[in-house]
């Protein structure tokens, strides 16, 4: 038996205090106490695979390289998501935030930002969703930018590629309609189709850094984000987000969050829906 799995590294409070500090600083990210074992257990396969002795090299070896920081980051960020997640956002989308913008015509695209996209579920949901409502024609006018603090998370969004018991939920017409068997190694899983691929750009882009240059957005989804940081670093990431939104632009965070702690000049549209103002 191996001795890592004998004598695993141990992580001590001085090294966690200071991966704690690098993971807030790099990604705003906010680790309590209750994390340690999350922390120990995912970064300790991360130091069997760079060859790493004990958590002390291992924090030398992050402080030192900006690709292990990166691989660090993904490694501790949660990517939990899902499908059509909180359902009643994608009727807000399509009932209310795109007819007017469909309606003002013009050869500038509608566009839209999912701005922590995790494996690539929300911004897949927002095509379809789009695409149901409006017909096929539309997606040829909505533009998807869809971003994540985890390079990993990105690279999975991208490929599109998902596991059975991932679109299990996912009424069988939808999937069938935008969803295509995968192939050779891949045969078991779901692939998003070229519909919903054409409408989305995938990037790695970091909350805490600069917005995406470009355009404002039209809508914003910045949903389950938000609940990893502390208020200084939630705002922020509204100051950055409501920059990025066009006049009359909506905002859609989390039922679970809440902008009460902070300032900004968003109007409430609905639950965990907000508007700029139009001038």
């Amino acid at each position: 038996m191996s001795s890592w799995l004998l004598h695993p590294p141990e992580l001590s409070d001085r090294d966690l205090a200071i991966i704690v500090g690098l993971v807030y600083e790099k990604s705003g990210i906010t680790l309590h106490a209750g994390k340690r074992a999350l922390v120990s257990a995912r970064l300790q396969k991360r130091l069997r695979q760079i060859g790493a002795g004990s958590f002390r090299d291992y924090v030398k070896w992050v402080q030192a390289d900006g690709d292990e920081m990166t691989a660090m980051i993904d490694a501790i960020t949660t990517n939990h998501t899902a499908f059509f997640r909180e359902p009643q956002h994608f009727e807000v989308l399509t009932e209310v935030v795109l007819p007017p913008l469909l309606k003002r015509g013009g050869a500038a695209p509608i566009l839209g930002w999912s701005s922590a996209c995790s494996t690539g579920e929300e911004p897949y949901t927002m095509a379809m969703a789009i695409l149901e409502r409006f017909g096929e024609q539309v997606g040829r006018y909505v533009r998807l930018l869809a971003s994540d603090l985890s390079t990993q998370a990105v690279r999975r969004a991208r490929a599109g590629l998902y596991k059975p018991e991932k679109v299990s939920d996912l009424p069988r017409h939808l999937l069938t309609k935008y969803f295509q068997k995968g192939s050779g190694k891949a045969a078991d899983l779901w692939q998003a189709g070229p519909a919903l691929a054409q409408m989305i750009e995938f990037r790695v882009s970091n909350l805490l850094g600069p917005a995406p240059a470009g355009p404002p957005f039209d809508f914003i989804f910045c949903r389950n984000a938000m609940i990893y940081f502390d208020v200084p670093v939630q705002q922020r990431v509204i100051e950055g987000l409501e920059a990025r939104l066009a006049p009359g632009g909506y905002l859609f965070t989390s039922h679970s969050e809440s902008l009460n702690s902070v300032r900004h000049g968003l109007s409430w549209v609905a639950p965990a829906v907000y508007r700029r103002g139009l001038r």
